[in-house]
């Protein structure tokens, strides 16, 4: 029987998952330590905000995935759009997207996604999305569309698209890349060792191919990718993920901190001192990724728009349009 959360209006099931250190000890998360503190912002461009997606009919990630800068990024007028509904047909052990059988395809969500833009004078997007195992292309059709809408909408608007791996459907990673996104962004999210488990639909290494197809369909394409960190891993097998992730090609990487949404997800296994975000930051740039965004904070929507610039600054060619 589904689980309700502390949101009375979304039901998800979750299975308890167990965390350990790196080795194999459960670990009781602590109080968050000062360094994790977000000061809440609720002025009048969040509230603008939130009413201009009630309106739509829109779902954003900030909001279902209970990302603790929703209140920083909305009073900065910053927003990522969760296309093809607020229900996905996997379950990770850190997200807290509601797992359930999606509704129908809306053809319309495009254009709403693009009359957001429009209303809310975003000059970068980033649209990630639930996967949509149930549909054939996975939902790739939708995903061209909404670029391409936003860019009718609001010409020279940046969009960075963060989608699904498409069960390694070239042709459908294909779609999206005819639409000519300025990031095509596919997210690792842990360590080799620990993905099966936490990402237990997803692949290691079907992941790092998603980049690599993505670069080899529209070369010159920048490409992002995220690691979580706080679930169980080691330094030195974060060291190996970003190294493969230089190998895929990835020109910029995230970082952050991982948060339990709720007690049935995953627990946390350990606080990540900001100094250990500046070690792998300095790491990953060392190997050529062009930029590393880490810190506690660190989300992959996380001013975006300035994650790009930072690695445009540093000597990045972006792909012609």
């Amino acid at each position: 029987m589904p689980v309700r959360d502390h949101n009375p209006h979304r039901r998800r099931l979750h299975l308890p998952i167990v965390a350990t250190n790196g080795a194999g000890v459960s670990t009781p998360a602590e109080r968050k330590p000062p360094w994790l503190k977000v000061r809440y912002s609720a002025g009048e461009n969040y509230t603008d905000l939130k009413h201009i997606m009630r309106g739509l009919s829109l779902h954003t990630v900030c909001e279902e995935a209970s990302c603790p800068n929703i209140g920083e990024c909305w009073e900065e007028r910053e927003a990522t759009f969760l296309i093809l509904g607020d229900r996905c047909t996997r379950r990770c052990g850190f997200c807290d997207v509601m797992t359930a059988r999606p509704d129908p395809v809306d053809e319309q969500e495009p254009q709403r996604i693009a009359d957001a833009v429009l209303a809310m004078g975003l000059r970068y997007v980033v649209l990630t999305g639930v996967a949509r195992d149930d549909l054939p292309d996975g939902g790739a059709r939708i995903w061209g569309a909404c670029v391409r809408a936003v860019r009718a909408a609001v010409p020279g608007c940046g969009v960075e698209v963060l989608p699904t791996d498409f069960r390694g459907g070239e042709r459908d990673i294909a779609t999206v890349m005819e639409a000519e996104p300025d990031v095509f962004a596919h997210n690792l999210e842990t360590v080799r060792r620990l993905h099966d488990r936490i990402r237990p639909a997803f692949g290691y290494d079907r992941s790092l191919e998603v980049l690599r197809v993505g670069k080899r369909l529209r070369p010159g394409q920048i490409t992002k990718s995220n690691i979580i960190l706080g679930m169980g891993e080691t330094e030195s097998e974060v060291t190996e993920a970003l190294r493969d992730l230089r190998d895929a090609d990835c020109d910029i990487v995230t970082m952050g901190q991982y948060l339990q949404p709720t007690k049935f997800h995953l627990p946390v296994d350990r606080w990540v001192p900001p100094a250990e975000f500046d070690r792998h930051k300095a790491d990953g740039e060392a190997m050529g990724i062009a930029h590393v965004e880490a810190g506690p904070l660190v989300r992959s929507s996380y001013h975006a728009g300035k994650q790009l610039r930072r690695a445009l600054d540093a000597g990045l060619a972006p792909a012609a349009r």
